[in-house]
């Protein structure tokens, strides 16, 4: 299996689930096994392509609401990977009613409370 094209994939996946948040957990979990990877995730990536190739124009839509407020919205799971209980936190911000930056990380650490699960990703 030809790992460099595999992480070329992947990485233009990543790049593109910033407009297409619907492929964004499928991308996030692909992306895990970009130093050692087998066939069978491979057939993952291809399988999120043909995903990707069957549903054109789906994909973030910006639409004037008629304000610029701003808003955010935090939120985190405990123990939330059963591979290796690790936690998960992520984030939202819309200005103007529209998304604009969100992410999803796996904590670095395993925690041993929701409330420190919490504190992690408000840090």
């Amino acid at each position: 299996m030809d790992r460099g094209r595999y992480q070329r994939l992947v990485g233009k996946l990543i790049y593109l689930s910033h407009l297409r948040p619907d492929i964004a957990i499928a991308v996030r979990i692909i992306s895990q096994f970009m130093h050692a990877p087998k066939t069978t995730y491979l057939e993952a990536v291809m399988r999120i392509l043909r995903y990707l190739k069957s549903s054109p124009g789906k994909g973030l839509y910006f639409s004037k609401h008629g304000h610029l407020s701003v808003e955010a919205f935090i939120d985190a799971d405990w123990v939330g990977s059963v591979t290796d209980r690790r936690s998960t936190f992520g984030y939202l911000t819309f200005v103007g009613g529209n998304l604009v930056t969100w992410r999803s990380k796996k904590q670095n650490v395993v925690t041993r409370s929701s409330a420190d699960v919490e504190f992690r990703a408000m840090v």
